[in-house]
């Protein structure tokens, strides 16, 4: 095999993403996947307009919204009583943002990258299992179980949650939260009951939500079961079972129970993160998508900060290559670094953040809907910080939102109170 300029290890999203990226620059890639084939598990996937903007830009869009579905509407609702608290004009959102809300199953997402790299060139392996990193000067490696070693002026981490590059810069380990997510897709002639695939709807509860949406031009109903269990919270081993499930989805409305009988509950996907990092890099190596960055799913931008992060930095290695086409690896890297770990770690901690927002109970439940209730559909303040152009540089990463405190939701009901009736 010929040396190419750049591994990159996983042959996820992040990883097929990234080699596209780089290959339309003309570098050679070489993704190293540990599976016997490149696929994808889950269900589906939500891309907003700060990656359907990098679709486009990569040719890619037109595919993706044919494959997926473009819905009219994001709405949110209470798990318990049904009602509408807040929503999203999704057509609006594009006309302000320039790009589309888009929903689409993970594996034709993975599928369109992987498509693209074949046409562009990228060498892809499966059966590549890489245990160990090194690096020696100009060049890093990346070295498999079987012994294996692939050279490159610079390897690309994009190994995943349980990364094994990540442990070259931190010793840490993923943070559970307790929470434990159910998928199921249907046939939307299965579902048996009106459902309006031209929204996107969450419905938010006590330690629980549940989204649905339509995946493949509305063929399919894709839904996310999502709670906290009691098990893990005790410590328990054997948590997030289909007991749980039922018992946590008890109290919910009617729309979220004719759901449920659609979960698949063979199987069932426990919710991890990990602590915000700000080093990526270490010299020829770099971390990338959940290797760096795993989210909770709350914000709906795991995969997209993944191929953010490719975009970036192939836009850096662009920028940064000379005459004769050799890239300052050096350079790219450390603007990389400069830039995609400030983003991310905001990403994360709102994830968090939005997750504890929705599963409140109580009194805390109440304001939260007030508040809700109260902010005008055309309100993208909260938007505005992570739908807009993916940042390059620093200076380009705009301010985050202001968040409110739900106490303020006491002083919006006595306003309320006190106004005249309409």
């Amino acid at each position: 095999m010929s040396t190419p300029d750049v591994v990159i290890v996983g042959g996820g999203i992040g990883g097929l993403s990234t080699a596209f990226a780089l290959s339309r620059s003309g570098l050679k890639v070489r993704v190293l996947e540990q599976a016997k084939e490149f696929g994808e598990v889950g269900a589906g996937i939500q891309l907003a307009p700060n990656c359907t903007r990098i679709l486009d830009d990569y040719g890619l869009l037109d595919t993706a919204k044919a494959r997926g579905v473009v819905p009219d509407r994001m709405v949110m609702r209470d798990a318990v009583d049904g009602s509408d608290l807040t929503s999203l004009d999704l057509r609006d959102l594009e006309r302000k943002y320039g790009f589309p809300y888009l929903v689409i199953h993970r594996s034709d997402l993975h599928r369109l990258f992987l498509e693209a790299c074949r046409r562009a060139g990228v060498e892809l392996l499966t059966e590549q299992r890489v245990v160990a990193y090194s690096q020696e000067g100009d060049t890093a490696t990346a070295t498999t179980g079987a012994g294996t070693v692939h050279e490159a002026a610079v390897v690309i981490a994009a190994d995943g949650l349980h990364s094994v590059a990540r442990k070259l810069l931190v010793d840490d380990q993923p943070v559970s939260s307790a929470y434990v997510a159910y998928r199921g897709t249907v046939p939307i002639a299965e579902v048996g009951r009106p459902v309006d695939l031209s929204e996107v709807v969450v419905y938010v509860g006590p330690r629980c939500h549940f989204v649905h949406y339509g995946l493949r031009g509305g063929d399919l109903l894709n839904q996310v079961a999502v709670f906290e269990s009691p098990k893990a919270r005790a410590g328990l081993e054997d948590w997030g079972t289909p007991d749980e499930l039922d018992n946590a989805f008890a109290g919910t409305c009617d729309a979220v129970q004719q759901g449920l009988p659609h979960m698949w509950r063979d199987k069932w996907w426990r919710m991890y993160d990990r602590d915000p990092i700000t080093t990526w890099v270490d010299g020829r190596i770099a971390l990338l998508g959940d290797a760096a960055h795993p989210p909770l799913q709350y914000m709906a931008q795991g995969a997209i900060m993944a191929i953010e992060d490719g975009w970036v930095l192939a836009e850096h290695a662009k920028l940064l290559r000379g005459d004769g086409g050799a890239v300052d690896w050096a350079g790219a890297l450390t603007a990389y670094e400069a830039v995609r770990p400030e983003h991310c770690r905001r990403v994360l901690l709102a994830a968090r953040a939005w997750g504890e927002l929705w599963h409140l109970d109580g009194v805390e439940r109440e304001q939260r809907n007030i508040l809700l209730r109260a902010r005008e559909t055309d309100d993208y303040s909260f938007t505005d910080w992570i739908y807009g152009p993916t940042a390059l540089f620093p200076e380009d990463e705009p301010a985050m939102f202001e968040p409110i405190p739900l106490a303020s939701a006491d002083r919006s009901a006595g306003d309320l109170a006190d106004s005249p009736a309409q």
